[in-house]
Order: structure tokens, then sequence, then C-alpha cells
């Protein structure tokens, strides 16, 4: 498997998915949507327990809430058990308030409101902190580690540019399929640090083993026979891990969907990262002397 010989081409399709990205979400704030689509945790705004008063149809009342708010996506969780419901908003003001609450009546009479709060600003800058400075440990953690482990602080680093590169292919993927930037966002990228990086390490592990059999100068041939070796198994990892949060995906609520899609963005990413990106990264670090193949 010649990974090194494409790490180029490797490199230029990362970076146009990250930039097809990073290009939605300008187009998005040019167009006043706002970059991603953050959810009332992140932002603040309004949340509604709806009691419906019997069977009620989902598809109906979003299209009530887009009608009466124009927010295009509301996040309309059932409550399991009960015929209530809780909606989620960005922030309305009472007119707007009213215009909801008549259009649900109007369908669904026995509709009663049972709780509403606001979501403030302050607390929502409390979890931004909290997702950014959860990364930055764990990454930073992670890099003293593997370069501990590896004695080589470059492996480190080739790692945890692979890291940054699947949480931008997953941020891009936010962008693109506007999926709500909610609490599931900070387990999504969390989950994605760690799986990515186990596939990492496997395959780090066997390019440490194989050292005996290269010369120095032959570390290209050493990594992508590394590779090779430990593939098969990064592929039915990823696999069976897919297959298992696909099934979430198709059968789970709304809720669910939000975290089982960007999850299998991030799984995707992350084993392409692992055999594609990481040790092509590793490699370009190297001094030339170690570069250099007979």
């Amino acid at each position: 498997m010649k990974v090194i010989e494409n790490r180029k081409k490797f490199f230029i399709l990362s970076l146009l998915i990250i930039c097809i990205g990073f290009g939605f979400m300008f187009a998005n704030a040019k167009a006043g949507r706002g970059a991603l689509n953050w959810d009332v945790e992140f932002t603040g705004g309004t949340s509604m327990e709806i009691d419906m008063g019997g069977e009620y149809d989902l598809a109906e009342l979003e299209e009530i809430i887009i009608e009466a708010t124009d927010q295009q996506s509301p996040q309309i969780q059932q409550i399991i058990g009960t015929n209530a419901v809780e909606i989620k908003l960005q922030s309305i003001d009472s007119p707007t308030r009213v215009a909801l609450l008549n259009g649900i009546w109007k369908i669904y009479p026995s509709a009663e409101v049972t709780e509403a709060n606001d979501i403030s600003g302050t607390v929502s800058g409390e979890m931004q902190q909290a997702a950014i400075k959860a990364t930055l440990i764990a990454a930073v953690a992670m890099l003293i580690y593997i370069s501990i482990r590896f004695k080589d602080f470059r492996a480190g680093g080739s790692a945890i540019l692979a890291l940054i590169h699947d949480v931008l292919v997953v941020l891009a993927a936010y962008a693109i399929f506007r999926i709500p930037v909610n609490n599931a966002f900070i387990a999504v990228v969390l989950t994605i640090l760690g799986y990515s990086v186990n596939s990492t390490i496997v395959i780090f592990d066997r390019i440490r083993e194989n050292k005996d059999n290269f010369k120095p100068n032959q570390m290209a041939e050493r990594i992508d026979k590394s590779i090779g070796q430990t593939l098969a198994r990064s592929i039915n990892t990823s696999l069976t891990t897919l297959f298992t949060i696909g099934a979430i995906y198709f059968l789970g609520v709304p809720s669910i969907k939000e975290f089982a899609l960007p999850m299998m963005v991030g799984i995707i990413a992350g084993a392409y990262s692992s055999i594609c990106i990481s040790g092509s990264i590793w490699y370009t670090l190297l001094p030339k002397a170690e570069k250099t193949t007979k």
C-alpha cells in the first residue's frame, strides 16, 4: 500500500472537504442563518414543555412551529410515556410566542403549556468554554502520552494534527447538513478524538515493531508496510462501529439522529485519517535523512 507516495493527494482531498465545510459556514453566515446551526443550549433561547392533551402528529406540530416562528430547525422531543413534548427554539419575543401557542391551539385545542423557560446566554457561554477546555485538555494529554510512548514528539504531533483533521471534517458536516450544535456536539467531538487516536496508535505501534526490519532511511517503506499490516483491522473495526451507529440513526428519534449522523461522519473521517493522514504527517515531519530510500 503506497500511502506515503500518494500523501499529497490525501492532503489535498482532506483540505478540499474542510474548505467546502468552511464555504458552507461562510454562505450560511452571509444568508443570516448563522455559520453553524447553534442550539439554544449554546446561544440561549426558549424551552417549552407542552402537554398536547392527546395524540398528535409530530410532523404537523413541526410545521406549525416553523410557520409561527420562522425558525427552520426547531427541536421537538417527545416525552416517552406521555402526550407531552419539549420544544426548544432560538429566543422568541412575546408576540411570536402568542402566535405559536395560537397555532398549536387551533389544531390541538386541548394542548396546555406545563413549563416555559428562557435559557440565558451566561449558561450557554459556560458550556462553550467547557467544550473548548475539554477538547484542549484531551488533546494535550494525548500529545504527551503518544510522544512518551513512541519516544518521538513528531509522532505525538502528527497524531494530534490528524485529530484536528477529524474535528474539522465533523465541523464541516455540521455546517453542510445544518445539524444543531448542542450538548451532543461535545460528546461527538470527544468520542471521535478517543476513537480515532486508538486506531492511530495501533498503526504507530506496528511502525515501531517493524523498526528492526527496515533501515533507518527506509521510513516510507516501513510506514506503508505497517499500514498494510493493520489495514484489515482498521477497516473492520470502523465498519462494525459504523453499522451500529447507522442502525441507531435510521431507527432513532430526531434527538438521537443529531448525535448519530456526525458520529458516522467522524468514524469515517477517523478511519481515513488513521490510515492515510497520520502516518503521512509523521513522515513529512521527519528529517530528510530518514526520508531517503535506496
